[in-house]
């Protein structure tokens, strides 16, 4: 006979893992819905009036100022963790931004989604299971495949074509794909909360960027363009730079870095998608190619075909009902 008392805290741990899903899955798809408008904002604003550097500091300047209250708490760095926070700095904050700012410059923004949040899940898969053995599934290693097959078919392009610059480009996002996975493995090493490690990677990125950036927003405000330097501070301070970290943060928090990281495939069909009105910029084959492997690649990637093919409640072939 079963006991009433552990069927409730069975059904309660059920309930509370179902609801960590819950907030993982919606965060991911939240930071993933402002990433794909962050691509479009992003090339469009280095490509009019406005520097990387002067983009960059817009963008961090909003999470030092909103997020003060939880950096304040822990200091200007933490005494513990030093290792993760900086490699949350460099994979996140200004440095990580100026290098994909400046791939901007070359490619188009079709190209941006799959060598960035397209590779970056990609190379977090790969310390993951080299470093930390984790075990991939069957599907989720097939996932991985079509991302990289989308990562080649872009690479090939841009060697094919060497005259148009793009291969500089596609090298910076590559890097910027490495950076970025080294924020998502370290962002829960960090000991800290989502709203200190962003708060603190805001506020060291603002300071680092303040010299190159800030003279470029008051150049631009005085030549006439402040509303779009207020766009900017929106779309890249507020939803980019506070709103989309928060966001991905609880995703790795609820689902883990390499099942979170896997999200971000979804990035290239969506940041394609706005180009094209937004920018006049149409994919060609090789993009389109690249957008659909990718997309079909974090389908498989995020573990929604993985090994939980047995249905909830039902014993595992070899466990008896009730037994261990």
């Amino acid at each position: 006979m079963k006991n009433p008392s552990s069927t409730a805290v069975a059904g309660h741990a059920a309930d509370t893992g179902f609801r960590d899903q819950l907030l993982g899955y919606g965060g991911a798809l939240l930071a993933i819905a402002i990433w794909g408008g962050w691509i479009v904002s992003t090339r469009h604003a280095v490509h009019g009036h406005l520097s990387p550097a002067t983009v960059g500091w817009l963008r961090f300047v909003v999470a030092a100022v909103v997020l003060a209250p939880a950096w304040l708490r822990v200091g200007f760095w933490p005494k513990r963790g030093f290792v993760p926070v900086l490699l949350c700095f460099l994979g996140a904050g200004g440095v990580f931004f100026l290098v994909v700012a400046n791939a901007m410059r070359f490619v188009p923004a079709a190209d941006v989604g799959p060598l960035l949040p397209g590779t970056m899940p990609l190379i977090v898969a790969m310390v993951s299971v080299l470093v930390f053995r984790e075990r991939l599934g069957r599907w989720r290693a097939l996932g991985f495949v079509c991302i990289a097959l989308g990562v080649l078919t872009l690479g090939g392009r841009g060697l094919l074509y060497p005259e148009d610059g793009a291969w500089r480009g596609h090298l910076l996002l590559l890097l910027g794909a490495a950076m970025w996975a080294c924020y998502t493995l370290a962002f829960r090493r960090t000991g800290l909360k989502a709203t200190e490690t962003v708060g603190l990677v805001g506020l060291w990125s603002t300071l680092i960027l303040t010299p190159f950036g800030l003279p470029g927003v008051i150049s631009a405000v005085s030549d006439g363009y402040g509303r779009e330097i207020l766009f900017q501070l929106f779309m890249q301070g507020l939803l980019a730079g506070v709103v989309a970290l928060l966001g991905f943060g609880l995703a790795i928090e609820k689902l883990g870095p390499s099942r979170a990281a896997a999200f971000t495939g979804l990035v290239p069909a969506l940041a394609a998608l706005i180009a094209i009105p937004v920018l006049g910029e149409h994919p060609d084959l090789a993009a389109i190619i690249g957008v659909i492997a990718t997309g079909v690649g974090v389908a498989l990637a995020s573990g929604a075909f993985g090994a939980r093919g047995v249905r909830r409640g039902a014993p595992r072939r070899g466990v008896k009902a009730g037994g261990r």
